[in-house]
């Protein structure tokens, strides 16, 4: 989310997937944004969902008198609680009134179904993007952590998986339903990972840094029991990562709850990073939630540490009637 001032812009609102020439547009001001500001303002889903048919969004497009693309936000409306959504304007651009054009038209999409809350995410929490969301009257509301790992420092620890526990690699073709059902069952509560359709998984079989191979299975008589997921950045496309470096990630955790308590997301965490070394990587980043404590320690006992934060904001929690 990125920050101006006052001046008119149109915002239009695309439902559906975006043509080709718009979708290209907005990845462009994707990059320009991301080259001056250091950090990516999209992340990979809305980036995935441009033109995906099956996507839950509405695209808000944000266009000077001339017809060009100044600013995007995609609204995830996926639920009928809440407005998720993600937003970019071009840095050329700024001050101008084109993100509060943008916020003021997602408020209104939102407001579309009486009771539904917009929340906005913010990457790298920079300071534009706390100055647009603090005229729109929105405070911070969820962090996501980036950690990072020095595999040269801390190297991978021995995976002790429970007895009876197998790992596998996963079978494209094969294992997508399995997987995601127990996915959806280990972030039941997410707000985003538990929601992940089969469309999303395609998508990102898809894409060039999908390899099975790091894509680990945890079995028990057949049964999946949890998995981790890894990715690999190639050179200068992690955040803070130089321009000749790959950096690593493990890009998802999930345990069955079924399964939980006996150390499986210790040892998956460990294969995964144990994979990423082999790949000969060094560094290697996570992303978690920063209320999920166990979660948080757990990562920080394998030599994760923070090194930076992503912030949704939303309106502020309705105060607490007094006491009496």
């Amino acid at each position: 989310m990125t920050s101006d001032t006052d001046a008119s812009t149109h915002v239009s609102a695309v439902a559906g997937p975006l043509d080709p020439g718009t979708a290209d547009a907005v990845r462009a001001l994707h990059r320009d944004a991301a080259a001056v500001d250091g950090v990516p303002p999209l992340s990979e889903q809305p980036l995935l969902w441009l033109t995906e048919p099956e996507a839950p969004v509405v695209h808000l497009l944000a266009r000077s008198a001339d017809g060009t693309l100044v600013g995007y936000a995609q609204l995830d409306v996926g639920t009928t609680t809440r407005v998720s959504a993600e937003l970019v304007v071009h840095p050329d651009r700024r001050r101008r009134g084109v993100a509060a054009a943008l916020l003021a038209r997602a408020q209104e999409e939102t407001a579309a179904v009486p009771g539904r809350r917009l929340s906005v995410w913010a990457h790298g929490d920079v300071p534009a993007a706390r100055a647009a969301a603090g005229a729109a009257g929105l405070v911070v509301v969820r962090e996501l952590l980036r950690m990072a790992v020095d595999l040269e420092a801390h190297p991978p620890a021995e995976a002790a998986l429970p007895p009876g526990v197998t790992v596998r690699p996963f079978v494209p073709g094969e294992d997508e339903e399995a997987w995601r059902r127990v996915n959806a069952r280990a972030f039941a509560h997410h707000p985003e990972q538990g929601r992940m359709t089969s469309a999303d998984l395609r998508a990102r079989e898809a894409e060039p840094w999908f390899d099975p191979a790091g894509f680990l299975l945890a079995e028990r008589d057949g049964q999946l029991l949890g998995s981790v997921w890894t990715k690999v950045h190639p050179p200068g496309e992690a955040p803070d990562a130089g321009p000749d470096e790959a950096v690593g990630e493990i890009y998802v955790v999930g345990v069955d709850p079924d399964a939980q308590g006996l150390g499986l997301g210790r040892a998956l965490t460990a294969l995964g990073l144990t994979h990423l070394r082999d790949r000969g990587l060094r560094t290697v980043i996570l992303y978690t939630g920063a209320e999920n404590t166990v979660a948080v320690h757990t990562y920080e006992r394998a030599g994760f540490t923070r090194a930076a934060v992503d912030v949704m904001y939303g309106p502020a929690p309705e105060a607490a009637p007094p006491a009496g």
